[in-house]
């Protein structure tokens, strides 16, 4: 499966013994409506429009030694704020940023989750910084943005996975 600092991608699924998640291509998308599988009504967010894409990489995460981990990219252009957003008509700045998830049944269900909750704008947001400026920043949705560090931004952390499911599920994305 390739030393866990691997950084090749891996645009499929292999697994010893056939074991694993089923292939992320092969999971519908979710259907753009305003309601999660139970017909429940999903509050929309305040997001500006952006770009949410994931790939695999043939790595494991620390804690996930027994799987690769799933990629997502988020891209916000910067822009002017809507009637959503703090201030109406002023500027803020883009966003690139990444986060991970690890590639097994838990963390397949979670991108989905995930895909739907940017789909009703609401994982990312617009604030002032600490300079006053406005930019795009993660809401109340935790993320884990780097691969290894402070456990508040990575892994290792035992309880992300069920966190961030108990979040989504209290914004209605089930």
């Amino acid at each position: 499966m390739g030393s866990s600092q691997s950084k090749d991608k891996m645009h499929c699924s292999r697994y010893l013994k056939g074991k694993g998640p089923p292939a992320l291509t092969d999971i519908p998308e979710s259907n753009g409506t305003n309601n999660n599988k139970k017909g429940t009504l999903i509050k929309e967010g305040n997001q500006p429009e952006g770009q949410m894409s994931w790939t695999l990489e043939r790595r494991s995460l620390p804690g996930h030694s027994d799987c690769d981990t799933i990629q997502i990219a988020f891209h916000f252009e910067a822009g002017i704020q809507s009637d959503r957003h703090p201030h109406p008509g002023h500027r803020y700045k883009g966003l690139d940023s990444v986060s991970y998830l690890p590639n097994n049944n838990t963390g397949v269900k979670i991108l989905r989750l995930l895909e739907l909750a940017f789909e009703h704008k609401m994982v990312f947001t617009v604030v002032a910084d600490s300079s006053g400026e406005y930019c795009v920043t993660p809401a109340d949705i935790p993320l884990k943005s780097m691969d290894r560090g402070p456990e508040s931004l990575a892994y290792p952390d035992p309880n992300y996975l069920k966190t961030v499911t108990k979040v989504l599920k209290q914004k209605g994305i089930k």
